[in-house]
């Protein structure tokens, strides 16, 4: 028998100094009185998860102990398994995209992503904010015709109809969308082998964004922004390195805040891409900007 209290106090006595900076949560109501479950659920709250990603967590501790035999309080759980994650080959998956997508360019319109292709970044999105649908589909065109001959990947957030019809590389989703697609529409876009991206900021949109087997996982914000209002608070460098090892048979896009001086951490958790917004749509010479980032997420030479 566990000491759930004792087994609380363990694990974040081990943890305390990769999750420093988090605020404690209020402890979700338990769906277990297992002891192992009820630790971890205590001390993921203490750390500063918010109660679905200590929910998945406790979950995941009490899984690892049942297969192991061991609580383990000094080791952060990383098995796909304990998570529930789908077993390789997955049952569900879209088109497979490069492991490393490198530099990763979010864009407001087409005439930006033809910009940034022309410069060598090799992956961009067009992140087109409009209610016109014919506007929607000028844009999207535009930018499919912008990114030929470039070789750059091309993804598209949101509008994924437009993105089959015009033959878009692929589409990228927030949770919200992705939640909102019916089974034939998630399975039409499935079949159409357009890569998927789907953003995630913890551990239980991690899991659910895993039971459609996404081209790529991006992972986010690891930085206060101001690009848009975040729901979560920001992830820090401490939380991308954990959910890089949950989520290591995926290709990885770290987002959210992320300037030059942060590559050389953020690269250092595993993840292959970066994603940024303002370090290249608000520099004085985004194409000299872009050689810079692109410098950054060189292997450094040994």
């Amino acid at each position: 028998m566990h000491d759930t209290p004792a087994l609380a106090h363990a694990i974040l006595s081990h943890h305390a100094a990769t999750f420093a900076g988090f605020a404690p949560e209020p402890v979700p109501a338990p769906t277990s009185q297992e002891p192992v479950y009820l630790a971890a659920l205590q001390a993921c709250s203490q750390l500063g998860f918010i109660a679905h990603d200590a929910e998945c967590l406790a979950r995941a501790w009490q899984a690892r102990a049942l297969r192991t035999g061991a609580a383990q309080p000094e080791v952060w759980p990383d098995a796909p398994e304990d998570f529930g994650l789908q077993p390789l080959p997955r049952a569900h998956q879209f088109a497979p995209c490069p492991e490393r997508l490198g530099l990763y360019a979010v864009l407001p319109d087409a005439t930006w992503v033809g910009r940034m292709a022309r410069a060598g970044v090799p992956t961009v999105q067009l992140r087109f904010k409009s209610d016109d649908a014919a506007a929607i589909e000028r844009e999207v065109r535009a930018a499919v015709q912008a990114v030929q001959g470039t070789g750059a990947l091309l993804f598209i957030n949101d509008h994924w109809r437009v993105a089959i019809d015009v033959g878009a590389y692929g589409i990228h989703l927030g949770q919200e969308d992705l939640d909102a697609l019916k089974a034939d529409e998630l399975q039409a876009l499935r079949n159409s082998g357009l890569r998927l991206g789907v953003s995630t900021h913890g551990y239980a949109e991690m899991v659910r964004a895993d039971a459609v087997g996404p081209s790529y996982i991006a992972m986010g914000a690891v930085f206060p922004t101001t690009l848009k209002k975040m729901a979560t608070a920001p992830q820090g460098v401490g939380r991308l390195g954990v959910y890089a090892r949950l989520m290591r048979h995926y290709p990885q896009v770290a987002i959210g805040g992320i300037g030059a001086e942060q590559f050389a951490q953020v690269l250092a958790t595993g993840v292959g891409s970066i994603a940024v917004v303002r370090a290249l749509v608000n520099a004085a010479d985004p194409e000299s900007a872009a050689a810079q980032l692109m410098q950054h997420m060189a292997p450094t030479p040994v």
